[in-house]
């Protein structure tokens, strides 16, 4: 008798213990997706910033560059399919048309002297430049956090509670082929 409580005693306490393994691994990735949401969302706070400021410098080059209808309309297109992207791979892609068409529009600036200077639009470039490195910094703690989430459920043997309560790997923010070469412009007026 004395063997069997011992034996009911040991296994209440492993079902205690993995009982409560369970439940920590489970909140842990519960704080972990909420962390890569979290982060994702302020992903698409600042794209939807850079998308905000697009159509004020679109009007402002206008003015000066009416003739370059072309890439008024690119830019105007791939601010919309960045809009209504919805999956991060879908939101990467028409981030980088978006970056394209913009380093395009920035590229004929520089054929309108008077354009770098209007105040106006070099208020708006700033605007871009600054939303540009919030976005990239967005982009590093979102790549950061998933990274983490995805070790995590990846992990043994928290893998698996994720398997079991349905946790996936969530994508990364990758930067399509050519993303890396940035353009250089200068608003300046001293690379003249």
């Amino acid at each position: 008798m004395f063997g069997r409580a011992n034996a009911v005693i040991i296994i209440a306490v492993l079902i205690a213990a993995f009982l409560i393994f369970a439940f920590g691994s489970y909140n842990g990735l519960v704080a972990a997706e909420e962390n890569v949401n979290s982060k994702w969302s302020q992903v698409e706070n600042q794209l939807q910033r850079r998308a905000d400021l697009i159509p004020n410098l679109v009007e402002t080059v206008k003015g000066y560059a009416a003739h370059e209808q072309e890439i008024f309309t690119e830019v105007t297109r791939a601010r919309e399919k960045l809009i209504s992207a919805g999956s991060v791979a879908e939101k990467a892609q028409a981030d980088a048309e978006l970056t394209q068409a913009l380093s395009r529009l920035l590229a004929i600036v520089e054929n309108y002297p008077t354009l770098k200077a209007d105040a106006n639009f070099r208020q708006l470039a700033d605007e871009l430049a600054g939303t540009e490195n919030r976005i990239a910094v967005a982009r590093m703690d979102y790549n950061n956090a998933v990274q983490r989430y995805n070790s995590r459920i990846r992990s043994f043997p928290t893998v698996i509670i994720a398997r079991i309560m349905g946790f996936e790997k969530k994508e990364y923010f990758k930067a399509e082929e050519g993303a890396y070469e940035v353009p250089k412009v200068d608003f300046s007026g001293k690379g003249e």
